[in-house]
């Protein structure tokens, strides 16, 4: 019996090793091909491709439960992926069409934005039991939670505001007003600031994480779809999908102080937990740019698939 038992316990050590040691990966969308591709970021490469239907386009990390979720606009729901196998093991219907997506920083829940039903569905993330449906503004794109799991915002791009929830009631605190047709949001590590990609007004809001008071309006490339911050949140990244181009600025003075050119159609973007890595994904060149946050250079690129839209935050950890 001890002679059989040896290999599959070297075996298991081994895989259990691997997982311990393995690098983030990116987590992108191709919209076109039905897919999700997956990036080792050590290797700097694909090592999976994840078919997953319904034109997936957003994505969210569930580190607690080593789970990602992918939206899927037209399947009306979305996707539970492992994490660690690389496998799809659930989807879960939502209705209408599902495009951002999130989840809290306890890995307890899960937020959908319906686009055409002007909401947010709340999920329990271990049932996946729907808890609650928000009535937000006229179609919900980008959501992210602050750090302190205490809100949850909501870009509403046709009425061209911010929405705050407050998770503990699960209703909303507040709604602010911001440039025209907000899009991809982020909020910065200590829950100060919150940063609105506006697409249709080619700029990006700043707000007051807490009060959703503006403090500044900055004026970025064509058609801004999605931020993310990098360097301990000292640069903002801003993907302007007609202009091929990330526009990078200083956070402390709210200017730009680079513009980096990338592939064609630039959409998503999120920054490796290394925090000075940004990656791009390039809808119309079915890559990724990768950007290292200190040089403002682009080091390297990475073939996908169809239409790599990867919106949200997209690196496990």
């Amino acid at each position: 019996m001890t002679h059989f038992r040896k290999p599959v316990l070297i075996a298991t050590l081994m895989l259990s090793a691997w997982n311990v040691r393995a690098a983030p990966a990116a987590f992108i969308t191709n919209q076109l091909d039905n897919s999700v591709s997956v990036i080792d970021t050590d290797k700097q490469s694909v090592v999976e491709t994840v078919k997953v239907e319904g034109k997936p386009a957003g994505v969210a990390v569930n580190s607690v439960l080593k789970q990602i979720y992918i939206s899927t606009p037209e399947g009306g729901g979305f996707a539970v992926l492992d994490s660690e196998r690389l496998k799809v093991l659930k989807v879960v219907k939502v209705g209408g069409a599902s495009l951002g997506i999130a989840a809290d920083r306890k890995g307890e829940l899960v937020f959908v934005a319906d686009w055409y039903e002007n909401s947010v569905a709340v999920f329990d993330a271990k049932t996946f039991a729907k808890i609650k449906t928000i009535t937000v503004g006229k179609s919900p794109s980008g959501m992210t939670v602050s750090p302190d799991n205490r809100w949850l915002y909501v870009a509403n791009r046709i009425d061209d505001s911010i929405s705050q929830i407050d998770l503990a009631k699960l209703t909303i605190r507040n709604t602010t007003k911001v440039g025209e047709h907000p899009f991809g949001i982020a909020v910065d590590g200590k829950g100060k600031r919150l940063y609105s990609a506006n697409v249709e007004s080619d700029d990006v809001s700043v707000l007051d994480a807490h009060s959703l008071k503006r403090l500044a309006t900055i004026k970025v490339g064509s058609r801004p779809y999605a931020v993310a911050l990098a360097l301990n949140d000292s640069l903002l990244f801003v993907t302007n999908q007609d202009d091929g181009t990330v526009t990078a600025i200083d956070t402390a003075t709210l200017k730009p102080v680079a513009v980096i050119p990338v592939g064609d159609k630039p959409e998503g973007i999120c920054t490796h937990p290394n925090d000075s890595q940004v990656y791009v994904a390039n809808w119309f060149d079915n890559n990724v740019s990768v950007i290292d946050a200190k040089t403002l250079k682009v080091v390297n690129t990475i073939g996908t698939g169809e239409g790599s839209r990867a919106f949200g935050e997209f690196f496990s950890r």
